[in-house]
């Protein structure tokens, strides 16, 4: 599934700027290998390897978060599956300029297997599984016993699997993967979302039994005369 020989990223097929790709030694960079660094040591005593990434609210950079983490680590050997587990609006195929016939929802609904749908990204160490097919009963297919046969498949084959999810507050998508996922990443868009949306999305994460390994927040500006958090 994954090659060896190093192949040499095509940035000009990839629409979306990541940050980890086009400027590998940034300020910003160097952030996203802190935040894997610490994700590595959030829960020592058990193995963290489905790590769910989402947000309150839509356009809080959590899509962007979960690319540039997947890429940083595979950059550090491990094998990574990222997954566009947002069955209502996808994004990941425009991220990576890639096919999205074929995917994750094809698999939960048992149509196609993990093999026909995978995709390998120009990253080495890093395959894709873009969403597939919107489909009508997206909480219905996460709550099914497929997904619980593709956790245990995946887990398997790869080191970091990286859930790209639909934010906490517009349905209970992120809620049902919040519980089955080994952690969970709130992304929040500095000085946009509001407090009580924080708080509220902290509290469905912990109602559903979701392991909270950290808060991620993105646009972040640096007193003058300092580095600018990420923004895009």
């Amino acid at each position: 599934m994954f090659k060896k020989k190093e192949r040499k990223v095509n940035l000009a097929k990839m629409p979306r700027r990541l940050v980890t790709l086009s400027d590998s030694n940034s300020f910003v960079s160097e952030q996203f290998r802190t935040i894997r660094a610490n994700i590595n040591f959030s829960m020592p005593d058990q193995e963290l390897k489905t790590i769910l990434v989402t947000s309150s609210t839509p356009g809080e950079g959590k899509s962007t978060n979960a690319a540039n983490l997947a890429i940083v680590f595979a950059q550090e050997g491990r094998r990574v599956l990222l997954v566009d587990a947002d069955l209502r609006k996808p994004t990941l195929h425009y991220t990576f300029n890639i096919q999205n016939t074929m995917g994750f929802s094809h698999i939960l609904l048992g149509k196609f297997s993990l093999l026909d749908t995978v995709q390998e990204s120009p990253i080495v160490g890093l395959n894709l599984l873009p969403s597939g097919t919107i489909p009508p009963n997206p909480s219905e297919l996460l709550l099914s016993k497929n997904m619980n046969h593709f956790l245990k498949e995946v887990k398997e084959k790869y080191d970091i699997i990286i859930f790209d999810a639909p934010p906490l507050l517009s349905m209970s998508d992120s809620q049902i993967l919040g519980n089955k996922c080994d952690g969970t990443l709130l992304v929040v868009n500095s000085g946009v979302t509001k407090k009580e949306r924080f708080l509220k999305s902290e509290e469905i994460l912990l109602s559903s039994n979701a392991k909270i390994i950290g808060v991620v927040l993105n646009n972040y500006k640096m007193p003058k005369g300092q580095y600018y958090y990420y923004s895009y």
